[in-house]
């Protein structure tokens, strides 16, 4: 049986509309049947409306606090039957309950080689640094921040004459490649939890 996908998205969604390419095209052996988002503006929306996915905005400043924002989100999710949430540009950290609830269901992808360059700032932040080599991981997601278990890291060389821009049409290239990979990895239940390794049953 196919796997419900639920992806949370804050902002343009471009990841979001890469992992609707991918599956239009190879399949995910899932089906993103929600698109969520805390911001009313995010292109991520107008992404899901235009692909017939049902699209969905929570206010978070109606809600007394976090946990409470969550665990509505979270009924939310239940309701819809979720198998799997696809983190895609979110902004916010997920409450200890979200993550104990829907514990190694959650999948994010980051803009460098964890566990260096955590946060908001990963490209960025990779590139002031000096790194030579920076890259993509997607990982699971714990209430941490960007410290769940990685399933998948790809490397990007930081070229001495890129500009930050550059670097970041060059990371972006590598997540839209491996992210909708991961997802179906996923899907197709070809990821094996042991602590804080993780295995990809049967990587071509």
């Amino acid at each position: 049986m196919k796997k419900r996908i639920a992806v949370f998205a804050s902002g343009f969604g471009s990841n979001l509309q890469a992992l609707i390419d991918y599956n239009n095209k190879h399949g995910l052996n899932g089906d993103i049947v929600l698109v969520f988002s805390n911001n009313k503006d995010a292109f991520a929306l107008e992404r899901a409306k235009k692909n017939k996915i049902k699209a969905v905005f929570m206010d978070p400043t109606r809600y007394s606090s976090r946990e409470q924002y969550d665990s509505e989100i979270i009924e939310m999710l239940e309701e819809e039957k979720i198998d799997l949430v696809v983190l895609a540009g979110y902004m916010f950290l997920l409450s200890q309950e979200f993550a104990d609830r829907f514990k190694n269901k959650i999948l994010n992808i980051h803009p460098a080689l964890l566990p260096s360059f955590k946060g908001t700032h990963g490209i960025k932040d990779a590139y002031r640094y000096g790194v030579k080599v920076t890259g993509v991981t997607v990982h699971f997601v714990d209430e941490g921040l960007d410290s769940g278990p990685i399933i998948l890291q790809e490397t990007v060389d930081i070229d001495p004459d890129d500009s930050v821009e550059e670097l970041e049409e060059k990371i972006h290239k590598v997540e839209h490649k491996i992210y909708p990979e991961t997802v179906k990895y996923f899907c197709e239940d070809r990821l094996e939890i042991d602590g804080r390794r993780v295995k990809i049953l049967n990587k071509k």
